[in-house]
């Protein structure tokens, strides 16, 4: 019998910036990292892109719309969690249509953009580390380890 490979389980951030902020939303009711930010997430559902995954993700989480062709990859992250391995994948768009708002208030209490000089203290680690690395110009980084 063939030995079973080992998965990683992979999911999508996007950096939606706009004059010098970035769209943070403070996670809810969900059992991990409640009250702290994060930015609109989500892991890939099978038979989807990356691409595809984010644009789902980002129009289930705020409302706003961004066509695939105006988002693009700036960052990947092979990180340790307490359940398993993840690889994050970190977007960003160039523009989209709509006004952010909170469309799972169930799992989100707070959307809100943030100089990106002066983020709250309680953004996910992971996730500001990654931000740290895009804004460096690092398009690989490994966290946990």
């Amino acid at each position: 019998m063939p030995k079973e490979r080992f998965k990683l389980i992979p999911a999508v951030h996007l950096f939606l910036i706009k004059s010098n902020k970035i769209l943070l939303l403070r996670r809810f009711n969900t059992g991990y990292e409640d009250g702290n930010y994060s930015v609109p997430a989500g892991h890939l559902d099978g038979d989807e892109s990356v691409i595809t995954a984010v644009v789902r993700e980002t129009k289930e989480e705020t409302g706003i719309t961004i066509d695939p062709k105006n988002i693009r990859v700036v960052h990947v992250m092979h990180r340790i969690k307490f359940d398993g391995e993840r690889i994050d994948f970190f977007l960003t768009a160039n523009s989209w249509s709509g006004e952010p708002s909170i469309q799972e208030p169930n799992k989100c209490d707070e959307l809100k953009w943030f100089p990106l000089s002066n983020l709250p203290m309680n953004v996910i680690p992971y996730v500001h580390s990654a931000l740290e690395n895009f804004q460096a110009g690092v398009a690989y980084s490994e966290f946990g380890w």
